[in-house]
């Protein structure tokens, strides 16, 4: 395990207040609809809508503090990239984000109003990286790589110590899976500060392969993936994520795209609020789990909220399960 508790609770420490202590509340009329008692961890409400805040500031902290951080390379889909160049523009810090050029131009056009210079590839993020790396050795930037960059673990892992002061039980906490970096440090925090909290991490179908690595117990070969949830759409797997990740997950679901879809949907009706695909994936699960949390206390992370209005529309308004709800 790469993760240390110690350096965990200084991270949390040090994080810019606007990342730190996000709304944590149980949701009653989403719970009720979903047949459990369901607490809501919102991370949409900073200025890059996503937890990826986190791992960066810890990221970008640590380099400062060694006297390494003149200019940052990373490949994103778009929430990392915006993160990075948000704490890279408060310290000066040169950013260059390379993501593919099917991205969500949402998030593309985020990372350069936050002052980031982003280059696109063909391919995926996968292609991204290998642009990254390559960028990085020519111009001597540091490459800052999701998941395997251990402060982005740790600085994740921030939201595990915060759920861990939740008064009362708390069953089990549902966490969207793509590289690992917040289920490892969301699993690694809850089994350190309060254990007998189930650690079940989720996944798209048609985004698999880390739920199938550690089913596996080692990576496997899935094909190239295709979901909406954009943000945890990897097709290759960290082994050293994957080790970490391994001691801390109790289970690893996938879910359908009409799942995805309906927990958005849910999630708007019942809490008001607007997710990106990737940030349903928890609720997605509930809903799909034939029973399995029925009356007990589950947690989920919001993970991130940017989706275009067009999408977000298109996607919830033509799902043939919608109705009304009530909301928290």
């Amino acid at each position: 395990m790469r993760l240390d508790l110690a350096r965990i609770l200084v991270a949390h420490s040090r994080l810019d207040p606007v990342f730190r202590d996000t709304p944590q509340y149980e949701c009653g009329p989403l719970g009720e609809a979903l047949g459990c008692r369901l607490v809501l961890k919102v991370e949409t409400l900073n200025p890059v809508r996503s937890f990826k805040g986190r791992g960066t500031e810890t990221v970008l902290d640590r380099l400062q503090e060694s006297g390494t951080a003149d200019a940052v390379v990373c490949a994103s889909a778009g929430n990392l990239g915006q993160a990075l160049a948000l704490g890279g523009r408060s310290r000066g810090i040169g950013v260059t984000v390379v993501a593919s050029s099917a991205a969500n131009p949402l998030k593309i056009a985020r990372m350069r109003t936050l002052g980031a210079d982003v280059v696109l590839v063909d391919g995926e993020i996968e292609e991204a990286l290998e642009t990254a790396e390559r960028i990085a050795t020519e111009a001597g930037a540091f490459l800052v790589e999701d998941s395997k960059d251990i402060g982005t673990c740790e600085g994740a892992a921030t939201i595990g110590v915060e759920l861990s002061e939740l008064p009362g039980e708390l069953d089990a906490v549902v966490v969207s899976l793509g590289a690992g970096a917040l289920a490892s440090g969301v699993g690694f925090a809850l089994r350190s500060l309060r254990g007998g909290t189930e650690t079940i991490c989720v996944q798209p179908e048609n985004a698999p392969a880390m739920t199938l690595a550690l089913r596996a117990g080692r990576p496997v070969e899935v094909g190239a993936p295709d979901t909406i949830a954009d943000g945890v759409a990897g097709r290759y797997v960290l082994p050293e994520v994957l080790d970490d990740l391994s001691s801390v997950a109790d289970d690893a679901v996938l879910v359908t795209e009409a799942g995805i879809i309906e927990a958005m949907r849910l999630i708007h009706v019942h809490a008001g609020l607007v997710v990106e695909p990737a940030a349903a994936l928890g609720v997605a699960s509930i809903l799909e789990s034939a029973g399995r949390f029925d009356g007990r206390t589950v947690a989920t992370i919001l993970c991130g909220g940017n989706v275009t209005p067009t999408d977000f529309d298109h996607w919830t308004r033509e799902n043939p399960l919608a109705d009304h709800g009530t909301p928290c």
